[in-house]
């Protein structure tokens, strides 16, 4: 089934309801704003394309989505592939590749595919996803100790030399301020599990940096002012050669785009005991990827975290995420300038927070006890993504998984178990 699951929701939609969604999409949306910023930069983006992204692409993900409290929009699972894509091919090349995602997922929508998800060995989704944490985290280490780098190569083996040599470059200040921002967020999260904490955090953080003057970089003294609205939505260059040379760009961005959403909306599920619609969810993020190409924005897809802060903030139908969507429009037509004090030190900590999370300590020791091949698959999968590149990760590794799974001749039940992300 493809119809969104707002047309079921709004059945009985009541004022109780929409109450409960309006304080659960502002919470999210503090929770996204600093998100979106942060994952935009690491991934080679200007920071205003990453609220570009959590607006346009959050409205629709959750307007023709098939989850009740999916909440969409850009997320760190596509910094690997955005960085990669927008060094070789330039952030056009990313907008092109974006769109012929968005178009892919609409097929595969089409066909019903969302079913499919089954099929991918849970070993190769743990494994990509431990390894572009790996990426994620060290990819945060030059602003996290505040590292003065004339050019930081995109490659992660080629990168660590570089930030070892700039090792004596290390500014106390950023330093300190990322060190105060990390141990805020676990400190909150623990303390008050329910509430943004990471806003808190990242606001304290930078306030530091604004009030004691100190010597460290923010979003306006690095990346200049915050746009304070929209772009005008256009069409990417679709000449032939550049369509064919972003296939497999697109292919893997779509990949990841159905995945990470599914896998988000599994978890959703879990959370409040519904059923999403794999199908219309496809179809989501479809739209959701051609819009966000338009205004020129990133890749986007259910977002795990940003999903759960939503359930547990109390909501109920997509209405809570389109009302996260037009909150931080609101924020960027009106305070574009007060997130420009924003400390990129501190978005340095909560990303690799980010990272951290995702990597997901608390089941690696069920790794370690899985069959001998099922943890052999999660390194290859992990190591592959680290060393080479993502899209051969993904695609050795389903290949692996399968067979694998044609010698069990186990056919009859599935090993898949929902993440717990």
């Amino acid at each position: 089934m493809r119809k969104p699951k707002i047309l079921t929701t709004i059945r009985d939609y009541s004022w109780s309801l929409f109450f409960a969604d309006l304080m659960a999409g502002l919470t999210v949306a503090l929770v996204a704003l600093p998100l979106s910023l942060a994952i935009a930069i690491a991934s080679g983006a200007d920071p205003g394309k990453g609220l570009v992204t959590a607006i346009v692409a959050g409205f629709f993900i959750s307007l023709l989505g098939g989850s009740r409290v999916q909440i969409g929009g850009p997320t760190g699972a596509f910094i690997v592939v955005v960085f990669g894509v927008i060094a070789e091919h330039g952030y056009d090349g990313l907008v092109l590749a974006t769109f012929m995602a968005g178009l892919i997922l609409l097929v595969a929508g089409w066909m019903r595919a969302g079913r499919l998800i089954a099929f991918i060995p849970e070993a190769v989704v743990n494994g990509f996803t431990i390894g572009i944490a790996i990426i994620i985290a060290a990819s945060q280490i030059g602003d996290f100790f505040g590292l003065t780098v004339s050019h930081m190569p995109a490659d992660f083996i080629e990168k660590l030399p570089v930030l070892w040599g700039a090792r004596e470059t290390t500014n106390v200040s950023a330093l300190c301020i990322a060190l105060v921002t990390l141990v805020l967020i676990i400190g909150l999260r623990r303390l008050a599990p329910k509430y943004p904490g990471l806003v808190v955090a990242v606001g304290v953080g930078s306030a530091a940096v604004a009030l004691m003057n100190l010597p460290v970089d923010t979003l306006f003294s690095r990346f200049g002012a915050l746009p304070n609205q929209l772009p005008m939505p256009h069409l990417p260059d679709l000449s032939w050669d550049r369509l064919v040379e972003l296939i497999p760009s697109a292919i893997i961005i779509a990949f990841l785009a159905g995945v990470e959403s599914l896998l988000s909306a599994m978890v959703a599920d879990r959370m409040i005991g519904g059923h999403h619609r794999p199908n219309a969810e496809l179809t989501a993020q479809g739209a959701a990827n051609i819009a966000s190409s338009l205004f020129g924005g990133l890749p986007a897809t259910g977002a795990i975290a940003r999903t759960a802060t939503n359930v547990r903030a109390g909501g109920k139908t997509p209405v809570a995420g389109i009302v996260h969507a037009l909150v931080i429009l609101l924020i960027m037509l009106a305070a574009a300038p007060l997130a420009g004090y924003l400390a990129l030190p501190a978005l340095a900590a909560l990303l690799v927070m980010t990272a951290w999370n995702m990597s997901e300590p608390h089941k690696w020791k069920e790794y370690a006890k899985a069959r001998k091949s099922d943890l052999a698959l999660l390194l290859l999968t992990m190591v592959l993504t680290v060393l080479v590149d993502l899209t051969v990760a993904i695609g050795v590794g389903v290949a692996v998984g399968l067979a694998l799974r044609l010698s069990r001749r186990d056919t009859d039940e599935s090993d898949w178990k929902t993440p717990k992300r």
